[in-house]
């Protein structure tokens, strides 16, 4: 994808380097460039609104970034959703789909040509032989047999889908057989090895009983009838499945502890927030407490969330928790955690001590202030210039018609803009919004948000799941102006990513840059697991430590920088023996 032309433009010295770039010239080019529509992916979300006012037609969806073919570049999952309702019809929608439109979830190619600027997908959901006709919630990806080929776990409102990659281009449903089914309202899952078998375990995040037959009438603050929100419903408890590594799953959710509590599940994401080489996994619930599930090394969790200061803000009060992510954002090493919610209340960030001890500092931050005015969802921590700073992303949508509070004729006027904080070392964080072009401008509902360098040119690429709207791919055009380094951790066999492991890219002064190996977080969704570092000015050969689930660490010296490397376990030199 071309980059654009922009003239520097003198900031306040606070702002990252990148703001000395990015100011829009008189062509309106900036940050990122939207691409969708040019490169073939012609999805539109359907919700299957009725007028009815179902909590389940705002929820929806995620989207996921993969290489389902291993050809080297990201392919695209985006999950569609339906009419619901007891006897609706569909000429019964407010919103119908594109006439001829195909209510399924969709797989799209990545055809793009090597040395190409311009992107190209292409529709192969039928050919991949996927038919995902649930009301499609969340997605989530990883190699749950070792094989090589990523696989696909489908979240729905009701029953569950896991695709087993055939290595053909084609999938196979093989949720019966691998037993790992949820007929309930799941949202966001996650895979993760919880006892360092090197099998892959799934954790299914659930939301509220919600029963079709008999809906719940709700009511705004006006009295008038309006989307209920999560208390009017029954919370569930979530679901964890631990891999036998013979294509089937036990469900270990009792026994392991997590049914002990219920949450309200939105969003999931893993990561060894205490240190110990163990992952952990945290889950956002909607209007409850949030659970922290300490890793005990012998197939149990326990929830320490309340004493490691992240089951409620700052002021002892539940958030409407919907997207989360998790990474080290101040470079010290450790995972922090960074949250959406609901409109006039703050998004926040919980920063890690390095013992799985956290500490609210959404306001320290400056990001508290600019996430009121939003319902916020989808999230991600992404080093937008390359210059080793993480900065975030947080996407945007209502979820109640009382937010709307000018008077408009739109049918479904839950849209809002999206935003894009920089960050300044780790201090603080600057909204840059109105400096990414006008892909930020564009207002919609969105949901889902997956990273990852769609076009491998080594900075990273934003792809956004809209209600009731097109999909929006986000191309970078700024982040090749500094130096970088693309990574994949692998197994032995060099096949599969190893998700888990934390890579630290060392430097001559200052602390290393640490990343994990994940797909999970967000909101439903799955991002790319290759690790992107940005290198600023430094373009000579870099150095990188892999500590791997466990452990046991390797490191690689001479890597050439402004390219991708597959580093493989045991191939390295051991560190620490």
């Amino acid at each position: 994808m071309k980059k654009s032309r922009v003239r520097k433009t003198v900031v306040p010295a606070f702002c990252f380097c990148l703001l000395t770039a990015v100011a829009a010239d008189e062509t309106g080019e900036a940050l990122f460039i939207e691409a969708g529509e040019t490169s073939g992916l012609d999805f539109v979300h359907f919700n299957g609104m009725s007028g009815e006012l179902y909590l389940p037609e705002i929820m929806g969806a995620g989207v996921a970034v993969f290489d389902f073919d291993r050809d080297g570049d990201l392919d695209i999952y985006l999950l569609q959703g339906h009419m619901i309702g007891p006897g609706k019809t569909l000429g019964e929608a407010i919103l119908p789909p594109e006439k001829g439109a195909v209510l399924t979830d969709r797989l799209y190619r990545n055809d793009t040509a090597p040395g190409k600027s311009r992107l190209r997908f292409t529709d192969v959901t039928r050919k991949s032989g996927i038919t995902a006709g649930g009301y499609g919630m969340g997605v989530t990806t990883g190699d749950i047999n070792n094989d090589g080929w990523t696989d696909l776990y489908i979240s729905n409102f009701g029953h569950n889908q896991l695709w087993l990659n055939n290595g053909d281009g084609t999938f196979k449903d093989i949720t019966d057989k691998a037993g790992v089914d949820d007929p309930r309202w799941s949202v966001s899952a996650a895979f993760v090895d919880i006892d360092l078998d090197g099998w892959l375990d799934l954790y299914v995040g659930n939301y509220v009983a919600y029963d079709m037959e008999n809906p719940k009438p709700c009511r705004s603050a006006t009295t008038a009838r309006d989307y209920c929100g999560p208390q009017a419903f029954a919370p569930l408890t979530d679901r964890l499945f631990l891999n036998r590594g013979d294509g089937s799953f036990e469900d270990i959710s009792e026994k392991s502890g997590i049914t002990g509590v219920f949450g309200g599940a939105l969003g999931v994401v893993a990561a060894d927030f205490d240190g110990d080489h163990w992952p952990d996994i945290y889950v956002a619930n909607d209007g409850m407490a949030n659970q922290l599930w300490i890793n005990q090394k012998d197939g149990t969790f326990e929830d320490t969330a309340p004493l490691a200061g992240v089951s409620v803000n700052r002021y002892g009060m539940p958030e409407a928790s919907m997207g989360v992510a998790a990474a080290d954002f101040d470079g010290d090493g450790d995972e922090d955690l960074f949250m959406t919610h609901l409109v006039r209340e703050t998004n926040t960030l919980y920063v890690n001590d390095g013992t799985g001890w956290f500490d609210d500092k959404t306001a320290e931050t400056g990001l508290g202030v600019a996430s009121l005015p939003y319902s916020s969802f989808g999230t991600a921590w992404l080093d937008i210039d390359n210059d080793g700073w993480l900065d975030l992303l947080s996407v945007n949508g209502a979820v109640t018609l009382f937010e709307s509070h000018e008077p408009t004729d739109k049918v479904f006027p839950l849209d809002r803009r999206n935003q894009l904080f920089a960050n300044d070392h780790g201090k603080a964080f600057i909204e840059i919004s109105d400096l990414a072009g006008d892909a930020f401008k564009l207002s919609a509902v969105s949901r889902g948000a997956a990273i990852g360098d769609i076009d491998n040119d080594g900075d990273i690429d934003i792809l956004i799941s809209n209600n009731s709207s097109p999909a929006r791919l986000l191309v970078n055009q700024v982040g090749t102006r500094n130096a970088w380094l693309g990574v994949s951790i692998l197994g032995a066999a060099g096949k599969s990513h190893i998700t888990g492991s934390k890579i630290a890219l060392i430097r001559e002064t200052g602390q290393p840059l640490w990343r994990r190996v994940h797909t999970d977080g967000s909101y439903g969704s799955a991002s790319d697991p290759r690790i992107l570092f940005g290198l600023g000015r430094n373009r000579g050969p870099q150095t990188v430590e892999v500590s791997w689930p466990g452990g046991e660490r390797e490191r690689w010296n001479g890597l050439a920088s402004n390219r991708y490397h597959e580093l493989r376990r045991g191939s390295g030199i051991r560190v620490g023996e």
